[in-house]
């Protein structure tokens, strides 16, 4: 960028309402493309909003294929340390605007999207994060037992009308994917963050699958008395390749939700997990319940319960070398 970009650039951050942020790590190109076509057609002047790219630790860099030059406040940083929140922090530290907007790597807005959130802003400023809609669009059609999976784990949820809360409650609250939250719950999560190394440690961090990040970032805004909502009219498509509708992929994502959902609330309240001591009658009455499940419910299960147990016996450790915490 030459010195006149640059004051360009500076002046325009003065009056920015909006920071779209998109956190990628070795993402498919082809992918992140889509997803900056459905930003260059947003129906907000870009000279309302700036976009940031994190490259996070990717190999090839995304600025030697990414072009943003369409954008006049478009620009990519390098975060080296590796996991989503990091690239999160990131990307809060090197933007500007009053209302961020996470996008990621794999997301199509709505092309009115930006200008919706921007208007919720201004018509809920008792809302301190809030989303919307997450369409799915499938890479190869999935068979029908998907249907039994959790799909918000997946970040798909249909939104049918406005509904908002002050209180700890993830069904009315945004995931990562296209959620906006206002800079000072922003702020205020990375200053919590940065004297809380285990909170720090939620989300993916290359190849693993956890998660929680995003909803520890949206319930601050619980923590500071505002609320968080989902709308209807914020809407996007998220782009499902094939390998995330295989079994051992999901199975994967329920043993890392459950890990994370258990570390987030002792972060939160202190609580621990509870894990069912498998003596013989426990275990025979397990038996007998499981048999009603098909399969895959079971495997289901055991997944979801390998990542309570993982992350019981990782709080025991972190307990014992802090002082005043539960053992």
């Amino acid at each position: 960028m030459d010195k006149k970009q640059k004051e360009i650039t500076s002046k325009a951050a003065d009056s920015l309402e909006i920071s779209v942020i998109i956190c990628t790590h070795n993402p498919r190109q082809d992918y992140l493309r889509q997803t900056l076509e459905h930003l260059r057609t947003q129906n907000l002047s870009t000279t309302a909003w700036e976009l940031l790219i994190v490259d996070n630790r990717s190999d090839p860099l995304v600025s030697s294929w990414c072009d943003l030059s369409w954008h006049p406040q478009g620009r990519i940083v390098r975060e080296e340390s590796l996991g989503l929140t990091n690239a999160r922090l990131c990307g809060i530290a090197n933007t500007t605007g009053d209302l961020l907007v996470f996008v990621d790597d794999d997301n199509l807005l709505a092309n009115d999207y930006l200008a919706e959130a921007l208007r919720i802003s201004k018509e809920y400023p008792f809302l301190g994060a809030w989303g919307g809609q997450l369409e799915p669009v499938f890479e190869v059609e999935p068979e029908e037992w998907l249907h039994s999976f959790h799909l918000a784990q997946l970040a798909i949820r249909a939104v049918s009308r406005v509904v908002w809360t002050n209180m700890y409650q993830p069904d009315a609250t945004p995931v990562g994917a296209g959620m906006c939250i206002r800079r000072s719950i922003a702020e205020k999560y990375c200053r919590v963050l940065k004297n809380d190394p285990l909170r720090r440690s939620l989300d993916r961090a290359g190849a693993s699958l956890s998660g929680c990040g995003d909803h520890d970032m949206a319930f601050t805004a619980c923590d500071e008395g505002l609320g968080v909502g989902l709308f209807p009219s914020l809407s996007l498509k998220h782009l499902m390749p094939e390998f995330r509708i295989r079994e051992d992929y999901l199975l994967r994502i329920i043993e890392g939700t459950n890990f994370s959902a258990a570390i987030l609330r002792f972060c939160r309240d202190g609580t621990l997990p509870r894990v069912p001591r498998m003596h013989a009658l426990r275990r025979a009455w397990l038996w007998l319940r499981l048999r009603r499940f098909n399969p895959y419910e079971r495997r289901k299960f055991y997944a979801g319960l390998a990542g309570t147990e993982r992350a019981l016996k990782l709080l025991r450790n972190h307990a014992g070398q802090t002082s005043g915490m539960p053992k």
